[in-house]
């Protein structure tokens, strides 16, 4: 597994689910993790025990939807901790889930707001400070519903097949500065968000029975992976670990 120790991490959506598995789990490989969430209480009690059980962490209240408030947690990033080596886009929404032509137009746009709009934020924060820096790693998490059809889920598969885009061409821009930017489609994962789409009864994904999806912590190892050497064959893609093949990769057990 990848040694990050001394890296500087930024995590949006920290709080809780794969956010805060990636936390913990950069943490433990010795990166200085920055947890970015709307809910300022949560994230700052994580960065308080991990900096008590001796790792580095500070918790940066931000909506990714407002790019001053992604901008303000980068800068603080860089004020506290002098660089940022890796940023992980992972805050994301699956509400409000609902047929186009019942869909609050509000909600929806709302939706694209943190899904999309949120990516490019970072990425626009983020960028001239590695670049200038030399170099760094951007994982931006993604989703098979970049390139699927669901019912119900007209944001989130709009927004994440744009996502997938913005990886790429971030990518076609940026690699030759020293920037790997990545996509990880993790596949069902079981967090809060599964929980809205099995409560929601739409599409089959709600169907699926809760023992078929992973756990965060597996998505967690899985974006390690992708911010070590071993991610580089993987730049400017999305990196799925929804086969045995891909889990093997990243050393994970197979389903």
């Amino acid at each position: 597994m990848s040694n990050l120790n001394g890296k500087v991490a930024l995590i949006t959506g920290a709080s809780r689910g794969i956010g805060l598995a990636t936390v913990n789990e950069l943490s433990r490989l010795g990166a200085h993790v920055v947890l970015a969430a709307r809910s300022a209480a949560p994230i700052q009690e994580v960065a308080t025990q991990i900096s008590e059980n001796g790792g580095h962490a500070v918790a940066v209240e931000c909506d990714v939807a407002s790019f001053e408030q992604v901008q303000a947690a980068v800068s603080s990033t860089l004020a506290t901790l002098n660089r940022l080596d890796i940023l992980v886009n992972n805050a994301g929404t699956i509400n409000p889930i609902s047929r186009i032509d019942e869909s609050d137009p509000e909600l929806w746009s709302k939706a694209i707001d943190i899904n999309l709009k949120g990516v490019y934020h970072g990425l626009r924060a983020a960028l001239p400070i590695m670049t200038a820096q030399g170099g760094g790693v951007i994982v931006n998490l993604s989703s098979g519903a970049a390139t699927s059809t669901l019912e119900g889920w007209s944001h989130y598969c709009a927004s994440k097949a744009a996502v997938k885009m913005l990886t790429a061409c971030t990518h076609k821009e940026f690699s030759d500065q020293g920037i790997r930017v990545v996509g990880l489609s993790p596949g069902t994962v079981a967090t809060d968000m599964m929980s809205s789409i099995k409560s929601s009864g739409v599409n089959p994904v709600s169907q699926l029975d809760w023992s078929t999806h992973i756990p965060p912590e597996w998505a967690a190892k899985a974006i390690a992976f992708l911010c070590g050497p071993g991610g580089e064959p993987y730049a400017g893609t999305d990196f799925s670990i929804k086969t045995d093949e891909g889990r093997a990769v990243v050393g994970l057990p197979p389903l």
